[in-house]
């Protein structure tokens, strides 16, 4: 390996005396595009993940979920792989107590504490 970089710097020197152009020796990766971007590179899941990203969704809820008034025009959107699940409500902002309750596929329903809406929507997971 050592002798093939030495051969490469005699040669460019011996053109070099004789007035000839000599491209540089260039350090990139494989190609001559350089290094791959975090795009070019990913597989697997993270690869799905940057794919959707562009597309505008949001894979494995990353993002902040969109915040919604609560009411029964405007429900929470709680996402589910089945047709009920459990749903944690903090009445109050400075409560520590949790009431916890089932939310089945339908119409939206109450809180049984404070009376903020619920809905569950049927989503596939993204894998």
């Amino acid at each position: 390996m050592a002798g093939r970089h030495l051969l490469r710097a005699c040669t460019a020197l011996r053109l070099v005396n004789q007035n000839v152009a000599v491209r540089p020796l260039q350090r990139t990766m494989g190609t001559l595009k350089g290094i791959p971007t975090d795009d070019e590179q990913a597989t697997g899941l993270e690869r799905r993940a940057l794919q959707a990203l562009k597309k505008g969704k949001d894979p494995y809820s990353m993002l902040r979920p969109m915040e919604y008034a609560g009411t029964k025009a405007e429900p929470h959107i709680v996402p589910g792989i089945s047709t009920k699940r459990l749903v944690g409500c903090l009445c109050e902002e400075d409560n520590t107590a949790i009431v916890w309750f089932w939310l089945h596929e339908g119409d939206a329903q109450r809180c049984p504490s404070c009376g903020s809406h619920y809905k569950l929507v049927h989503s596939e997971l993204p894998h």
